[in-house]
């Protein structure tokens, strides 16, 4: 078997896990309950969020409020500052991609803060 295979928990409950964590990338899984946010906080690498259950409000560097329903993919910049919200009635479920690993921009010498989550 040339393949590695990572799982992931199926829940409804509040749920933040690194599923992988390489030189390459990173893979966060996470499920927010009804009113459920994480901390605001600023980008540790170049990233993608994959909603793929619920309604996912992100704010973005201070700007308004975007909804971004099941079947979104969002692009997110370096270093931008996020607030990743649930305020829709359901579970939102979603899947947080950092390329590179924000392991690999650290050694390179990233002069972010942050640079942890």
């Amino acid at each position: 078997m040339i393949e590695t295979k990572f799982n992931f928990t199926r829940t409804d409950g509040k749920t933040v896990e690194k599923i992988v964590e390489d030189e390459r990338v990173a893979i966060n899984h996470l499920v927010l309950p009804q009113g459920e946010a994480l901390p605001e906080h600023r980008a540790n690498s170049f990233v993608h969020m994959i909603v793929v259950r619920g309604i996912l409000t992100l704010e973005l560097e201070g700007q308004e409020e975007q909804q971004y329903p099941a079947g979104s993919i969002v692009a997110i910049p370096y270093r931008t500052r996020m607030h990743p919200q649930n305020r829709d009635d359901g579970v939102l479920e979603f899947f947080v991609i950092k390329a590179p690993s924000p392991k690999t921009i650290k050694q390179q010498g990233s002069e972010c803060s942050s640079c942890s989550g």
